[in-house]
Formats: C-alpha cells, sequence, structure tokens
C-alpha cells in the first residue's frame, strides 16, 4: 500500500460536491440517481417551511431545466474513506510507537552503560579495599607476634616515662626519632 498515493484514492472516492448551474449559478438538485450515476437538474425552486416553490417564470420541466441537466459519475465509497482514516490513524500510532521505543532503548543503553561502569568501579574498590585489609592484617599479625620487653623499649627510645613511672600495664609510647 506504500506505492498507492492515498491522497488521490481520498479525493476519488470522496463524495462529490452538488454541481452549480451552468446557466444561473444557483445549486442544482438531484433528479435521478442510477447505481453511480447522478443526474443534476436546475428547477429553480426554493424550499422552505411552507413547501416549495418555483421562481417566477418558471416550471418544473421548463427549457432552464432542459439544458441543465447534467449527469455525474459518482463512485464515492464512505468505507474506503473510513479504511483510509483508519490507516492513517495507525500509521501515526506506529510512529508515536516507534519513537517511544527508540527513545527507551536509548536511555535503556545509556542506564546498562552507567551501571556497567559503576559495577567496575565496585570492584576495583574491592580489590583495592581487599589489598588494604590483607596488609593491615599481616602488620597486625607481625605486630601480635612481636615480643618487646620494657627494657628494649627505654633502649629505643620509644617510652616517655621510666620503669619506676609507669603505672601497671598502661604505657605510653612515642615515636623520639
Amino acid at each position: 500500500m506504500s506505492n498507492i498515493n492515498k491522497q488521490a484514492l481520498r479525493e476519488r472516492y470522496s463524495p462529490k460536491p452538488v454541481p452549480k448551474c451552468h446557466i444561473c449559478g444557483e445549486e442544482m438538485t438531484i433528479q435521478r440517481i442510477s447505481a453511480s450515476r447522478i443526474t443534476y437538474g436546475c428547477t429553480g425552486a426554493t424550499y422552505d417551511d411552507i413547501g416549495c416553490h418555483y421562481a417566477e417564470g418558471r416550471s418544473i420541466a421548463d427549457d432552464h431545466y432542459e439544458q441543465s441537466r447534467v449527469t455525474v459519475v459518482d463512485v464515492s465509497d464512505p468505507d474506503v474513506l473510513a479504511l483510509l482514516d483508519e490507516l492513517e490513524h495507525y500509521k501515526s500510532r506506529e510512529e508515536r510507537v516507534t519513537k517511544l521505543v527508540l527513545d527507551n532503548s536509548t536511555s535503556w543503553d545509556v542506564l546498562y552503560e552507567k551501571l556497567e561502569a559503576a559495577e567496575k568501579r565496585i570492584a576495583e574498590q574491592r580489590e583495592y579495599y581487599e589489598g588494604v585489609i590483607a596488609d593491615g592484617s599481616k602488620r597486625i599479625a607481625e605486630l601480635e607476634a612481636r615480643e618487646v620487653s620494657v627494657s628494649e623499649i627505654r633502649k629505643n627510645k620509644f617510652i616517655e616515662k621510666t620503669e619506676d613511672e609507669l603505672d601497671g600495664d598502661h604505657y605510653t609510647i612515642c615515636k623520639n626519632g
């Protein structure tokens, strides 16, 4: 259907407007319908609440009527027009849905990239901190395994108080160069 001109179809199957009389310019009335052929004629009649009135000097089948008659082939089809309207509706809906899908897929791609970057940073930080914890644990184990005597501490000048000034098991250790 993409190769068919939808506007041409719409014009072809739309109802034809009522023609004007080529003699007096008034709108003509339907005189006869046969299949797709509609015969119009200018009767000179006007219609109101009271009924039908003819213009002065006019009758139902005068010469003006005979000369003004025209037959129009009207192949209008409201079903075709309804199908064209429905097709337009679904085409525009398809375009809107396609745009939404593309917008969402783009945003999902961006979110997925951000998620991957965050997971990578977390893995790098985990690896770094596991190393820091391992180094710290190793250092703690080394320090706990070491035996230090008070005289050794004084000898290395890490203690500020003398052995006599030490109060029980509490030591104040500092780095004195």
